[in-house]
C-alpha cells in the first residue's frame, strides 16, 4: 500500500468526528498519535504540529523527516508501517497497523519472539538501528509483527558500521528484544547471553548522564 500525499498544512485536531486519539504528546518534542482516515484508507498521524510557530519548529521538522527518510528504506518490508506521507512538514502519516500491542494479550508465542529477532536482525543487516525498542512499540498482528516509532533510529554508511558505537546500538536493540521476552515469559536468558547483553559501564554512565539532565530541563 503507497497512497503519495500531496495535502498542505495541517489536519483538524483530533476530536470524536474526524480521528481517535492514541496518546497526547505532554513530553518535549512528543507529538500527539492519532487514527483519522485520508484517501479513505485508515492512518495513524504522528503531529508534532503544537509546535508550529515556535523555536522547537525546526527540531521537530527535521524529526519527521528523519522518520520518513527510514521508512522509505524499509518500503516494502513487512515489518515496518508503511510511510504515507508528510502532512504539512509537521505530521508523518503511515499506514494503520491492526492489532494489539506485544503483551497486551494473555500469552505471546515463542514464534513471535524469534520474529521480533528476526526483524531486529534484518534492520542491522541493513546498518539501521532502532533504539527505542519496548513493547508499546512492536505491534502484533496475527503473524505479524510490526516494528512502530522510528524516530530515534540511526543509518551509518557501511563503512562505518563496525564502529564502537553502532556495535553498542545494536547491542542495546538485541538487548531490549531478550529484555521484552524475559519480561512477558519470566524466562531469563542463559548467563553467557546474559554477559553479552549487558551494559558496558559507560553506557550506564552516559544513560545516567542524560536522564540527569533531561529531568533539569524539564523542572525548568
Amino acid at each position: 500500500m503507497h497512497l503519495p500525499l500531496t495535502l498542505a498544512g495541517r489536519l483538524p485536531a483530533a476530536s470524536p468526528d474526524n480521528a481517535r486519539l492514541l496518546k497526547r504528546g505532554e513530553r518535549l518534542l512528543e507529538p500527539d498519535v492519532y487514527v483519522t482516515c485520508l484517501h479513505d484508507v485508515p492512518t495513524v498521524m504522528k503531529d508534532y504540529g503544537r509546535y508550529r510557530r515556535t523555536m522547537l519548529a525546526p527540531v521537530a521538522r527535521l524529526l519527521v523527516r528523519r522518520e520518513a527518510r527510514t521508512l522509505r528504506r524499509l518500503r516494502g518490508w513487512a515489518h515496518a508501517p508503511v510511510l504515507l506521507g508528510i502532512v504539512g512538514g509537521l505530521a508523518l502519516a503511515m499506514e494503520f497497523v491492526p492489532g494489539q500491542p506485544l503483551g497486551t494479550e494473555a500469552q505471546v508465542d515463542d514464534e513471535t519472539f524469534r520474529r521480533l529477532r528476526g526483524a531486529v536482525a534484518h534492520l542491522h543487516a541493513n546498518g539501521i538501528t532502532h533504539n527505542d525498542l519496548h513493547p508499546a512499540n512492536v505491534m502484533v498482528d496475527g503473524d505479524r509483527v510490526v516494528l512502530l516509532d522510528f524516530t530515534a533510529s540511526l543509518r551509518l554508511p557501511r563503512w562505518m558500521r563496525n564502529a564502537p558505537l553502532l556495535r553498542e546500538l545494536r547491542r542495546g536493540d538485541l538487548a531490549n528484544a531478550f529484555k521484552i521476552e524475559q519480561r512477558l515469559t519470566g524466562r531469563a536468558p542463559g548467563e553467557y547471553l546474559s554477559t553479552v547483553l549487558a551494559d558496558p559501564r559507560w553506557v550506564t554512565a552516559v544513560r545516567d548522564g542524560w536522564k540527569r539532565l533531561y529531568r533539569r530541563l524539564r523542572s525548568r
